[in-house]
């Protein structure tokens, strides 16, 4: 049942010390305030890096050559090799934990500076990529207009080609239709069959996607004479398979198949992205955990000081509770008015810096959006709900712990010594 009357000795007592109440009140609203916005910016990081690597298949690997770094086998070290056709169907067969395997080819661009595709008048220097259709589980990319790259492609060896959208942006005019258009690549024209743009900003590998072309895997080998010969792999594993397992056997087979001495770490090198996804996860929770010492310790602050001020207010108010006392107010209801206080003074100060809080990060989040920009290094920042409450609820119950050493202390004062106080 509401009691007013103690509703209203509890604003009398707190408006007697305004400056020391204020200035209590304000370490609590400071404390939750700094715990929720800094939760919020490690989500709006956080957000950010995932929904960057949200379509790209975690569960996957990527290896490559490099020369060798001991002699073996009768070759010495610093040996040149390359991965070839027949790996394929060597890892397809001897390795059951593969699910997904994508060889990939490329034909340079990119990073030159020699324009290597040309349309008519227009020229650009783009990433050029031999791809198997299976690379688009992998690393998929969104359909804008055509379709992409598939088995017939690779078989008739069709010399075929799928841009990125920069790619159209570059050699096409706004209002002309690429599809059935040709491009000359290093000198061999391709008809255009597919337009795409970028799913995946976090991650890429082969070059700026939105500035890729790719191409029939076997057309590129057979049309620019690289013979058998693969750039690289990704691979993904099979379903509840460690990428790590897959990563060793993949790693093995090769070394073994090329000669190279088992030991040796360099030859073939390679990124285990279900790893780097570990990482950044842990350091993501390494964050979280950092931010929660430093909210739960300012918050801490914050209630200590409550309980300092109801200690002072409890001695100022020795007289008042001797009286209160002598008319017969049981050690129960002394208790309770000094814990409501206290309660109180830090739930009001709790709720305001977690709604100011909550309504900085809203504000945020909308000018983001309102920017219109693809803003890769923060995104959407956002407090858990529950968890925004469970730190207010863990707020009040500290204030609650805070003013009952206070409460003790008023009731162990005599109701004649209290009297006698000045």
């Amino acid at each position: 049942m509401f009691d007013l009357d103690k509703w209203q000795e509890i604003f009398a007592a707190l408006k007697k010390n305004k400056m020391r109440t204020f200035l209590t009140a304000f370490g609590v609203f400071w404390g939750i305030f700094m715990l929720v916005i800094m939760l919020g910016s490690g989500r709006g990081l956080q957000n950010a890096v995932f929904d960057g690597m949200k379509d790209f298949a975690t569960n996957s690997l990527f290896v490559w050559t490099q020369p060798t770094s001991e002699p073996y086998d009768g070759f010495p070290r610093g040996r040149r090799f390359y991965f070839r056709n027949d790996d394929i169907e060597a890892l397809r067969n001897n390795i059951p934990e593969i699910d997904i395997i994508a060889p990939r080819l490329q034909a340079g661009g990119g990073t030159s500076s020699t324009d290597n595709v040309i349309r008519g008048i227009k020229t650009g220097s783009f990433t050029v990529n031999g791809d198997y259709p299976e690379w688009n589980l992998i690393d998929p990319v969104k359909m804008l207009d055509g379709r992409f790259l598939n088995h017939l492609d690779l078989l008739h060896r069709r010399k075929v080609a799928v841009i990125g959208d920069m790619v159209k942006n570059i050699l096409f005019g706004k209002d002309e239709d690429p599809l059935g258009e040709y491009i000359r690549i290093n000198g061999v024209y391709f008809q255009v069959v597919g337009v795409f743009s970028p799913l995946n900003s976090n991650i890429g590998f082969g070059g700026d996607k939105a500035q890729s072309i790719f191409i029939p895997f076997t057309t590129l080998q057979q049309t620019y004479n690289y013979g058998n010969i693969v750039g690289w792999f990704a691979i993904t594993a099979r379903e509840d398979i460690p990428v790590g397992i897959v990563d060793d056997k993949v790693r093995e087979l090769l070394k073994r198949r090329h000669r190279v001495a088992p030991h040796d770490n360099h030859a073939i090198a390679g990124v285990n992205l279900e790893e780097q996804f570990i990482r950044v996860k842990g350091l993501f929770l390494g964050i979280d955990i950092l931010v929660w010492i430093v909210g739960i310790g300012t918050l801490l602050a914050g209630v200590i000081g409550i309980s300092n001020i109801m200690l002072i207010v409890v001695k100022e108010r020795t007289k008042e509770i001797g009286i209160q006392r002598a008319l017969g107010a049981t050690p129960r209801k002394i208790i309770s008015q000094i814990i409501s206080e206290s309660v109180f003074l830090t739930t009001i100060a709790g709720y305001m810096g977690l709604s100011l809080a909550v309504f900085l990060l809203e504000l945020i989040n909308r000018a983001l959006l309102a920017s219109g920009a693809d803003n890769q290094a923060f995104k959407n920042p956002e407090v858990d709900l529950n968890i925004a409450i469970a730190a207010l609820i863990i707020l009040i119950v500290a204030g609650a712990f805070a003013g009952l050493m206070p409460a003790n202390r008023a009731i162990s004062i005599k109701p004649i010594d209290a009297l006698r106080d000045e």
